[in-house]
């Protein structure tokens, strides 16, 4: 290909990787739905998209190092000490028992229906047993269920990932060893193969702690240096051993999770841009080798499979994995009804796939074109029905508002109590003694003392909250809290306003809207409050009374409105409406 040819084929990924993500987020659907069908049509279309034509040789490796940083960043989001209870039962269940069974049902089933040797159906079978959170997360965001269904798809999506990739690179070792004579030497060049990805992981991440515990580095540079390390060792373990670099990664990932005395930035919104990226800039380019031809005798078989996964596999999974816990009879459906494919099956087929069709294992050229099928139908199939499913099941979470509301003051207090009053569901969390006891003298929730920290952890969420109202007397802290737990919450994040007159550090020079209107801070909430002002709930009829101040509209079916510097709800007939009454001894006119 001439030069020419190199850059238009480049761009032409690029761009198609990016507007198909912007579109699927306009959509409000999965990327993965319409990177698919992009990428697939734009390699019937043209040729100009085709990576083995641009990249050669290069593209397989390549694709190996792009899944490692993929796997090292699903692994950095696996503190198993964040998984406790039946939550942690379930789980675990849902790994080793899916993949138990999806492993023996897909060999199984491949064999006669697909035309696959038992090496390549067992390689199939062991690229299928991944879901992901990249796929798991935008559809559950979709539909929102339950807080204990989230919780648990989620976990198990996150953790999927890593135990995938590294089954699939030791069954590919496997394969390609048992075509080898000798039973022993089979077994020594899968065990050198676990070896050299598990000592280099172990490598890297005692590199990777040493630098990042007594290196002082900017955020900026630590994450340039994690992603260095993940590509050179990954790099490094493939130049020993064909594909170990996906194990080394997977290590390295957990490892920095669980690390003690090691402090990895909350927020690393370059990883988090790079990986988005190369989950687009991946599923265009092996989409694009994926031909018409080699779907010709393979879409109805591998529909056939998808049709085992979904209506037999899964269901089964997920009522062993539920067996003798606390979870619902609808929730256990549900789970059954949840387990797209995404990116690392995708990457991994495209990886493995050619070295087995270049070793002759029969078979192996439709791996590759099954799990296309596969992927696209699971998400399809799911992205289209989850949310009906949830709903006639039952499982969906509550329309109404649950506001998290961060601060102790005993005005704000009063506060969560008028809301919980007007049929909300109140969470609180304050960092003091005196306000957490203040807190469960009300009788309110109290969130555990580590939930704004663990909010910004790597794979977090702040779950089952739809909004946060930052009611602390600390206005830069008010400040800072909001522009991080905006990326942690579903809903919007409100925050006091500063005095006209603070000297603080962020608050008067951070963006957003704050809460109530101008003048009614929370040095000024808590002189009223003093004076004798009080938080009132009350049905919305006519104009606000003389002397109150509306705080809140809550709707009838239970959203919660604020009033802001920029907007002040109207109530209507129905409502409910949060006010400050005036203090003690002034008298409304």
């Amino acid at each position: 290909m001439t030069a020419d040819q190199v850059l238009v084929g480049i761009g032409l990924i690029v761009v198609l990787a990016v507007g198909s993500q912007l579109l699927a987020s306009r959509l409000r659907v999965p990327a993965l739905l319409v990177l698919l069908p992009v990428g697939f049509t734009a390699g019937v279309l043209t040729d100009d998209v085709d990576p083995q034509r641009l990249l050669g040789a290069a593209f397989s490796p390549l694709v190996s190092l792009a899944v490692a940083v993929i796997l090292y960043d699903a692994g950095l989001g696996l503190d198993l000490r964040r998984l406790k209870g039946h939550t942690r039962r379930v789980v675990v269940r849902l790994l080793w028992l899916g993949t138990l069974l999806t492993v023996v049902s897909v060999a199984l089933f491949a064999v006669p229906v697909l035309d696959m040797s038992t090496q390549a159906a067992v390689m199939l079978s062991a690229i299928l047993v991944v879901s992901g959170p990249t796929v798991v997360g935008p559809l559950l965001n979709f539909v929102r269920p339950t807080e204990r269904l989230q919780r648990v798809l989620i976990w198990e999506g996150s953790l999927i990932d890593p135990v995938g990739g590294i089954l699939g690179a030791l069954v590919f070792h496997g394969v390609l060893a048992g075509g080898r004579p000798g039973f022993g030497s089979q077994v020594a060049g899968f065990a050198a193969s676990t070896a050299v990805g598990v000592a280099g992981g172990a490598v890297g991440a005692g590199v990777l702690w040493l630098l990042l515990s007594r290196v002082r580095l900017s955020e900026e540079l630590a994450t340039s240096v994690q992603f260095a390390a993940v590509i050179g060792v990954a790099a490094g373990c493939d130049a020993l051993r064909d594909d170990t670099g996906l194990i080394s990664a997977v290590v390295m990932g957990m490892a920095m999770a669980n690390l003690p005395g090691l402090d990895l930035p909350a927020r690393r919104p370059f990883f988090d841009t790079l990986v988005s990226l190369i989950i687009g800039l991946l599923f265009i380019s092996i989409s694009a080798t994926v031909t018409p031809a080699s779907l010709r005798h393979v879409v109805l078989p591998s529909l056939a499979l998808v049709a085992l996964l979904v209506l037999v596999t899964r269901p089964l999974v997920a009522h062993l994995a539920t067996l003798r816990t606390d979870v619902p009879r609808r929730e256990r459906w549900f789970i059954g009804w949840m387990a797209p494919r995404g990116i690392v099956a995708a990457a991994t087929a495209s990886t493995f796939s050619a070295e087995l069709v270049d070793s002759h294992i029969a078979g192996a050229e439709h791996i590759l074109p099954a799990t296309f099928v596969v992927i696209v139908a699971t998400v399809m199939l799911y992205g289209l029905t989850a949310f009906p499913v949830a709903r006639r099941l039952g499982v969906l979470r509550p329309a109404r508002s649950r506001p998290l509301l961060v601060g102790g003051a005993p005005w704000a207090v009063d506060l969560a109590c008028a809301l919980r009053s007007s049929g909300l569901d109140v969470l609180m969390w304050a960092g003091a003694g005196r306000e957490r006891a203040r807190i469960e003298q009300a009788g309110l929730k109290l969130a555990p003392g580590e939930l704004l920290a663990s909010a910004t952890g790597a794979g977090a969420e702040l779950e089952g909250i739809t909004g946060v109202l930052l009611l602390t007397d600390e206005d830069d802290f008010n400040a800072l809290a909001s522009m991080t737990l905006r990326e942690s919450v579903e809903g919007p994040v409100h925050r006091l306003g500063p005095p006209a007159t603070s000297h603080g550090v962020v608050a008067p020079y951070t963006g957003g809207e704050s809460l109530f209107g101008a003048g009614l801070t929370g040095p000024e909430l808590t002189r009223r409050y003093e004076a004798g002002a009080r938080v009132v709930a009350r049905p919305s009829g006519g104009p606000v009374p003389a002397g109150h101040e509306l705080l809140f509209v809550v709707r009838p079916d239970g959203r919660l409105v604020p009033v802001t510097e920029a907007l002040t709800p109207v109530a209507d007939a129905g409502d409910t409406v949060v006010l400050l009454s005036p203090p003690a001894g002034v008298t409304a006119v």
